[in-house]
């Protein structure tokens, strides 16, 4: 189908629209151009400035052509009402004004007495100058020209005569927009010429200056978009100079900031894999060597043999169950089954399931835990893991002879659980670190006190499903002190 094309654009757009829409095809596509940031910057400096030279020349035009014509106007006006009185007394003394039609000189004795004394003495008026004698005329009662200039017609400007209260004439001037227009736009054609020349030269400058001044700007960003490619591709390592303080400086800061975050969780994730493999490698290495041992003959398939099977197995099987606990909590998919509950009997639950274990230990248990139901809105089940994952940790990194710690009391509408164990410490730089995954201060790997690092990671994300706070600071008892905040619900 073929479309006729119309001068109404109009007509036109609403004939393709409708093929369009009943034909399901559309010829035009939009196709994103692109376009650099110092072209941009360019641009507008560019139509600046020539906008800047319109309006420039407009007023340059409205001032010369308006305001200097209007100063000549009012000059004129003050030069017609200088000779009306000499044109009324000739009308009384003539009666009718025949005596100026075919009589030029004494039109313009009227006009101008005594000119050739004045233009002796250089005293001429900017009127007389600028020719006001040969543009003025007179026109009878009827607007028809008498004497006078032979544009003058009913609409020039014009002063009317009157005599014993009766306007018997009108004595007007044609303007010097008419007479004049030739030099007027002579006039006019120069000042554009050098207008047009100054602005040429000018927007070649600005351009100019422009590019020298873009340069550092289009430097910066090359840099900025060469790291980005090279931090998509895998160097962490990349940091920019940050040059300046401007936006383009807080974006390199924010890049930088980035890049070290990546860089950290790279490292954290290439620790990960050497950590988990080893803890799997490890109890999987005891489990093959009993079961080889078994195999070969040398040890009998008896009670300790088993057991010692069997505790590689369930700190494996551990392991695997603190990685599932610490994925799910990472993506919210943990399920949280909040319920009004006592976070005291939750507490006494986990310190009576370890009460044997600590002394065992040879670590000293003390309890301040307030005597009376605190109420919370939680999972018994998690924030119970929650206390076992602490005094786990307490009950592994407190040395032999040590003393742990437990207080539990409410300080106005949050619950508060304190939690210190007595010497090793950790270096004060250290702690911020403590809630990562994978996180221990030592890196020896020693599994009888280093764990996996993940107990702490999954406590942080319990707590902060229960929309609650931990933190944790130096003790006075030499080793740690881990203070738990929830909110108890208003009852």
């Amino acid at each position: 189908m073929e479309i006729e094309y119309r001068t109404d654009f109009t007509l036109f757009g609403v004939q393709f629209a409708v093929y369009s829409l009943f034909h399901h095809r559309f010829y035009l596509s939009v196709v994103p151009m692109k376009i650099s940031l110092a072209f941009k910057l360019f641009s507008v400096l560019l139509i600046s400035c020539v906008a800047i030279f319109a309006a420039q020349a407009t007023i340059l035009r409205i001032s010369v052509q308006e305001d200097f014509f209007d100063y000549l106007s009012f000059q004129e006006q003050e030069r017609l009402s200088e000779a009306l009185p000499r044109f009324a007394n000739a009308y009384r003394e003539h009666g009718n004004w025949n005596f100026l039609k075919g009589d030029l000189r004494a039109f313009l004795e009227l006009i101008l007495p005594q000119p050739d004394l004045k233009l002796l003495r250089g005293e001429l008026p900017l009127t007389e100058q600028t020719g006001a004698a040969v543009r003025m005329g007179l026109l009878d009662i009827h607007l028809k020209r008498v004497a006078g200039n032979q544009l003058l017609d009913e609409d020039a400007a014009r002063r009317p005569i009157v005599v014993a209260g009766e306007t018997v004439g009108w004595l007007g001037i044609v303007p010097i927009q008419r007479v004049l227009s030739p030099n007027e736009a002579r006039f006019l054609a120069k000042q554009r010429k050098t207008w047009l020349i100054f602005g040429s030269i000018s927007v070649l400058l600005i351009a100019l200056l422009t590019f020298v001044l873009s340069r550092p700007v289009r430097r910066r960003m090359h840099n900025l978009a060469r790291a980005t490619r090279l931090l998509a591709g895998g160097d962490y390592k990349i940091r920019i100079l940050v040059e300046s303080i401007d936006e383009i400086g807080a974006l390199a800061q924010d890049f930088n900031s980035l890049a070290q975050t990546l860089e950290l969780n790279e490292r954290a994730r290439r620790t990960f894999m050497a950590d988990i493999s080893h803890e799997l490698r490890t109890p999987l290495a005891v489990v093959r060597a009993e079961l080889e041992a078994i195999q070969d003959g040398v040890r009998e398939p008896n009670a300790q043999t088993l057991q010692a099977m069997h505790q590689e197995v369930n700190q494996l099987g551990k392991l695997i169950d603190d990685l599932n606990d610490l994925a799910l909590t990472d993506v919210g998919a943990l399920a949280y089954r909040r319920i009004p509950i006592n976070v005291v009997t939750i507490l006494h639950t986990a310190l009576n399931s370890m009460q044997r274990r600590f002394i065992s230990a040879g670590l000293q248990l003390e309890q301040e835990i307030f005597d009376g139901p605190l109420i919370i809105s939680g999972d018994e089940r998690r924030l119970l893991q929650l206390f076992s994952n602490i005094l786990e940790n307490a009950l592994r990194y407190t040395d032999a002879g040590g003393k742990v710690r437990i207080a539990c009391r409410s300080e106005g509408r949050t619950v508060q659980i304190v939690i210190e164990d007595s010497a090793p410490g950790v270096p004060v730089d250290k702690l911020p670190f403590l809630f990562e995954r994978f996180y221990r201060v030592e890196e020896s790997r020693n599994r009888a006190s280093g764990g996996s690092g993940l107990g702490l990671a999954i406590c942080r994300n319990i707590i902060e499903a229960h929309e609650g706070q931990i933190a944790v600071l130096p003790s006075a008892l030499g080793g740690l002190r881990l203070t738990i905040a929830i909110g108890l619900t208003i009852q």
